[in-house]
């Protein structure tokens, strides 16, 4: 078999979904994967939120990791259905379209932009955590580095926006070096995450049972223990999106039907595990289990435990991570981007979805993207409370635009989907399905997401207002998905769609083997 083969053939299933291969085939597993894992980012997310976790539900929050993980698995299995079944850029929108008809495709669409904008903003803003750390030249403007500081929110926005410029060069240049670079980044992520277990498990203060602390719990609130510990999984939610970018790169991935569906998956599982044993090994490791901890996370422990020099080099991995991160939102948002305006589904289509015949990408969508984060950036700038709220809610969005999928999905299992013959990969073998466990799979999906959405947007003062001096903020979960969704309808495109879908979702004829 020539490696020409599987390439043709892609091309055949793209053209049988009524579009023309425009976006260079180049991306093989690891690069898939790589995608995923880059946008998950468990360095970054894991050394920004776990004091937060820990404040709020104690060392026993560990265990909302596994429970977060489970349900997002779930979420997982749908979504590796989809992207077996439907391998194209822009996959929430394109899958949500498909199950749910326009309307839908387009709000989960419109959902996943604004969250994955704001989102690259915020993995951006962490430069700032980690560079000043490491080396004080970093800290250019003035002297104080907190964010929460004039000087260091202004700093925060130089640095993010240098990286912007990088990230949205890369993206410009084309998927192949794009796909190099976070080939090498991710390499270097996960060397640093095993580095990280080792060093805390070598340096443990007490044993895995620590996980059942349930003290030095900032505040229960209401519910006792159980309320805190419901609060504490925000911080496993906020961490366990973006494994579905596997699916945004398909019309870039050789085989895509058969390679997508499992580097959504392994993302999602490599993720959780790595992360996992990051959490145990930390709090094995802490040196006291207290405000310390709370209030300095995972930095705290880890300069406790290696050093000013050894803390300095993970945190240069750190910064390696923060860079992929903010590379792999802005390229899955790219590819939805494009995928949107080339049905015209958004203003300036023909600008956004234009693609440059040398580097085979789509380069306005890259600098659109780059240009909103960093207005994005500027919020930070006096009103670090209002930035960190942004990026809260962001999240919830997120979540909404993964309902947008397994809802209607749901829905169509209940009438008989999927319908007609076995649809094949490249390569001629059965793609993934669920087959009769998709339904209860499905469901539990459904579930999880809406309670889920729930806990992200409950108005909490903890998470929204922390500092108790904009009590409105606590509101900011509901107020801001009313204002994405009154500001989507105003949006929502008047024009028939050039390719019409049926909301019932019509199976593929299975692909010919070869």
């Amino acid at each position: 078999m020539t490696t020409t083969q599987p390439r043709h053939h892609d091309s055949d299933d793209l053209a049988q979904l009524g579009y023309q291969p425009q976006l260079r085939r180049s991306l093989g597993t690891f690069a898939s994967f790589a995608a995923g894992f880059s946008f998950v980012s468990i360095l970054t997310t894991i050394f920004q939120l776990f004091g937060l976790g820990y404040s709020l539900g104690g060392a026993a929050f560990f265990w909302t990791w596994p429970l977060v993980y489970f349900g997002q698995f779930l979420v997982a299995l749908c979504f590796a259905e989809m992207a077996a079944r439907y391998p194209i850029s822009g996959a929430i929108y394109q899958w949500s379209r498909r199950l749910g008809g326009e309307v839908v495709g387009w709000f989960g669409g419109w959902f996943m932009i604004l969250a994955q904008i704001v989102t690259a903003a915020a993995a951006a803003i962490a430069l700032q955590v980690v560079l000043p750390t490491v080396w004080s030249g970093f800290q250019i403007i003035g002297d104080d580095p907190s964010l929460t500081s004039s000087s260091g929110a202004a700093n925060a926005v130089l640095l993010g926006t240098v990286l912007l410029i990088v990230t949205t060069t890369i993206n410009c240049i084309g998927v192949h070096w794009m796909s190099r670079i976070n080939a090498i980044g991710v390499t270097c992520e996960i060397v640093g995450v095993v580095a990280v277990i080792g060093a805390l498990a070598m340096h443990a203060q007490r044993g895995p049972q620590v996980v059942f602390d349930t003290s030095h719990v900032t505040s229960t609130g209401t519910g006792g223990y159980l309320g805190a510990f419901i609060v504490s999984g925000l911080m496993a939610a906020y961490v366990m999106v973006g494994f579905g970018s596997a699916g945004e790169l398909a019309e870039e991935t050789v085989n895509p039907r058969r390679v997508a569906p499992r580097t959504i998956r392994f993302a999602l599982t490599a993720s959780a595990v790595g992360g996992g044993l990051m959490l145990i090994t930390a709090l094995m490791a802490a040196p006291t289990l207290g405000e310390e901890l709370a209030a300095g996370g995972l930095p705290y422990v880890l300069q406790s435990v290696l050093g000013s020099f050894w803390g300095k080099v993970l945190l240069v991995d750190v910064a390696v991570a923060v860079f992929i991160c903010t590379l792999a939102i802005q390229t899955a948002c790219s590819r939805l981007i494009f995928s949107m305006a080339r049905d015209h589904r958004l203003p300036f289509s023909e600008q956004l979805s234009r693609v440059n015949p040398r580097t085979q990408a789509p380069i306005a969508p890259a600098v659109l993207i780059g240009v909103l984060c960093v207005a994005v950036l500027l919020v930070n700038v006096g009103n670090p409370a209002i930035f960190a709220t942004l990026a809260s809610v962001c999240i919830v969005l997120i979540y909404l635009a993964y309902l947008s999928v397994t809802v209607p999905m749901l829905y169509q299992r209940l009438r008989g989907w999927p319908h007609g013959a076995t649809v094949r990969d490249s390569e001629g073998k059965p793609v993934f399905t669920l087959g009769r466990w998709g339904v209860p799979i499905n469901a539990a999906a459904v579930l999880y997401g809406g309670a889920m959405v729930i806990n992200l947007a409950w108005p909490r003062p903890e998470i929204y207002d922390p500092t108790g001096q904009a009590p409105l903020l606590q509101w900011a979960g509901p107020i801001t998905i009313a204002v994405v969704v009154i500001a989507g309808i105003a949006c929502f495109p008047r024009r028939p769609h050039p390719r019409p879908v049926t909301a019932v979702l019509p199976s593929l004829p299975a692909t010919k083997g070869i």
